[in-house]
């Protein structure tokens, strides 16, 4: 979808001669022609902001609607205003549906301007393009509805069920190569794909229990986010997750402070979706968890964790370590960790904690005596370090 409004762009710019830029109705970037000219007017800050952030600010967005631009069916131009960052005069072709804005076809004018039959002509290119912007703005709320259905529905029929509604709802689409993104928290309600080039389906769903259970742990016992924002993206190539990455990072940058991301591997098809769900989550988890992981973390890149988010989260501390683990000893369950990541490397572990060797020994004997294990046990040092980790969850 996303070639076609590019190449319904560089139809319009192809036509009237000028780079033009595609927004949707609320100012959100979706393609832009390439700007090949010398002038560095023509890249005025407005402009730059809406290419490099895919986004206008409100007081822009306000300025151009002030123009009429909303009730506009036709062509509209629009004067410079240096003071407002708008170097150069506009032309403004509303994309409508059925009467309907769903966005707006910007170009830079000049002096005499694009002729009117050339208006005209750009003029019917962008009503197909609001064809597309409805068309998808109906597929994706369509989409939201099955797609959090075959992630929420229990084992057996029900998912069985929910997945055939989702993969007869993506239709060819659903036999290609897909991977799943977890945002959490998710303070809001789902997207419109159409911001999201290459993302089939998005939807809000609760913060999936550990394990991979749909349901919600009772009240969010498990101090996890009470709801998660789940994408289904399609990939080219299943080493390539980079669109699942972009798409990530924009959502996780939307969810606001403190959110993180988790990409599931690429599966073809949707016959393990529950898996890759339970793999998006936990990467998640795992980011959420552990900055260094962060803030989008891939569930090949987590290591460990792909074993400790599939623990209940509600799981007391093992009893020999519960005492490290209390808040009167920070210190100590930090030294441990270091040392233990350290592969019990003395020296290495010293230098990362910033402390002379003695203190490092005098604090892992604190810990011997406060857990009871033997740090030269290698499965006293697993135990112990697996429940540190898994402390972070």
């Amino acid at each position: 979808m996303k070639g076609d409004y590019q190449d319904l762009v560089d139809e319009i710019s192809a036509l009237l001669g000028a780079p033009a830029t595609l927004e949707d109705r609320d100012f959100g970037l979706i393609a832009f022609g390439a700007h090949d000219s010398e002038d560095d007017t023509a890249m005025d800050p407005v402009r730059t902001r809406s290419i490099l952030t895919r986004r206008s600010t409100p007081a822009v967005r306000a300025w151009f609607e002030g123009f009429g631009i909303t009730r506009a069916t036709g062509p509209v131009r629009i004067p410079a205003a240096p003071e407002a960052g708008v170097f150069r005069d506009r032309v403004c072709l509303p994309v409508r549906h059925r009467g309907i804005v769903l966005g707006y076809v910007w170009l830079l004018d000049a002096d005499p301007g694009p002729a009117e039959d050339r208006l005209a002509a750009a003029m019917e290119v962008a009503a197909r393009i609001g064809g597309l912007l409805a068309d998808e703005a109906q597929a994706g709320a369509d989409l939201s509805r099955e797609f959090r259905a075959a992630l929420t529905a229990g084992r057996g029929w029900q998912r069985d069920m929910a997945t055939a509604a989702l993969r007869t709802a993506l239709g060819p689409d659903a036999d290609g190569l897909h991977t799943v993104v977890c945002v959490a928290p998710w303070p809001h309600e789902a997207p419109s794909v159409r911001t999201l080039p290459g993302t089939a389906a998005l939807c809000v769903v609760p913060w999936p229990a550990p394990g991979g259970a749909a349901d919600p742990p009772a009240a969010t016992g498990d101090g996890g986010p009470a709801q998660v924002l789940a994408a289904l993206v399609r990939l080219r190539s299943a080493e390539a997750l980079a669109p699942a990455l972009t798409a990530a990072e924009r959502l996780r940058a939307t969810g606001g402070p403190g959110a993180a991301a988790g990409v599931a591997p690429a599966r073809r098809g949707l016959g393990e979706l529950p898996a890759s769900w339970h793999e998006a989550t936990a990467a998640a988890r795992a980011a959420l968890g552990e900055p260094r992981l962060g803030p989008v973390a891939q569930w090949a890149g987590i290591g460990p964790y792909r074993l400790l988010t599939a623990l209940p989260a509600d799981a007391p501390h093992d009893p020999a370590v519960a005492a490290l683990l209390s808040p009167a000893n920070p210190e100590l369950a930090r030294t441990a960790e270091v040392f233990l990541d350290c592969a019990g490397q003395a020296g290495r572990t010293a230098a990362a904690l910033g402390i002379h060797r003695q203190t490092l020994y005098y604090r892992l004997s604190r810990v011997e005596q406060l857990t009871g294990l033997d740090l030269d046990d290698g499965e006293d040092r697993l135990l112990l370090h697996m429940a540190l980790k898994a402390s972070r969850l």
